[in-house]
């Protein structure tokens, strides 16, 4: 008898609501969206408008708009320094237009996502280290357009900022005597980093090291390294 009263009321409802007239929303104009997004892009409603333009690439995806979309909504996620939003974009770009005309402009702003983070040569470099391989791999894809000019004097900065870490954590090494430390983080910067600005110094470093650790002749040779290279330099001045 409950299961029948069960039944009984089911059915009412269903009918009830077959009697009713339900509402179905449709989705909103595409250029209404895409209107409404720049008016708020313009107004500096970043958040606004990276919402409304990932509207119109979820609800038009196959639509000319769709990729430009993506793009702006990454670009006012950057303006809104929400860089984590700004790659997650950026990444469903690369993913769903990897052959579109933009991706150079893409590979640029991801690289700026991680550069705007980097902080100071005491912090871990990790952001760096990103960045850089975001503008590398801009100017090894795409070597004449101009965001590969402006990537190249980021990996410059970007280069000396990671040679800059290493330099800082050597020094550290060499005040509590930690000589093998230091002379492997001098010797990497010497290897990996010759055209930063940090070399010099790093060569005469590692004759100190060598000459804290008694060994002369190898200190001997990296003295004359360092005077080959920077015969004018401020730490070639400094050699006994």
């Amino acid at each position: 008898m409950k299961r029948l009263i069960f039944m009984v009321c089911a059915l009412g409802i269903l009918a009830g609501c077959n009697g009713s007239s339900v509402k179905i929303t449709p989705e909103q104009p595409l250029n209404d969206i895409y209107d409404e997004a720049y008016a708020q892009f313009n107004k500096k409603h970043y958040d606004t408008a990276a919402e409304k333009f990932l509207l119109v690439e979820t609800q038009y995806p196959t639509s000319p708009y769709a990729a430009d979309a993506l793009i702006m909504a990454a670009y006012s996620h950057y303006m809104d320094d929400d860089f984590a939003g700004a790659l997650l974009v950026a990444d469903r770009f690369m993913r769903f237009h990897p052959g579109h005309s933009d991706v150079p402009y893409m590979l640029y702003l991801r690289g700026m996502c991680y550069y705007r983070q980097v902080s100071d040569v005491r912090r871990e470099p990790g952001m760096s280290v990103y960045a850089l391989q975001q503008f590398q791999q801009l100017v090894e894809r795409f070597p004449n357009t101009e965001y590969a000019k402006n990537a190249k004097n980021k990996i410059t900065i970007l280069k000396n900022y990671i040679a800059g870490k290493i330099m800082y954590a050597a020094r550290n090494d060499m005040a509590a005597q930690n000589w093998p430390s230091a002379i492997t983080r001098f010797q990497s910067v010497v290897s990996d980093a010759q055209e930063t600005v940090m070399t010099a110094e790093a060569l005469y470093r590692l004759t100190e090291c060598y000459t804290a650790i008694g060994l002369p002749e190898q200190a001997a040779g990296y003295a004359e390294m360092l005077r080959k290279n920077f015969p004018d330099n401020e730490w070639t001045k400094k050699l006994k």
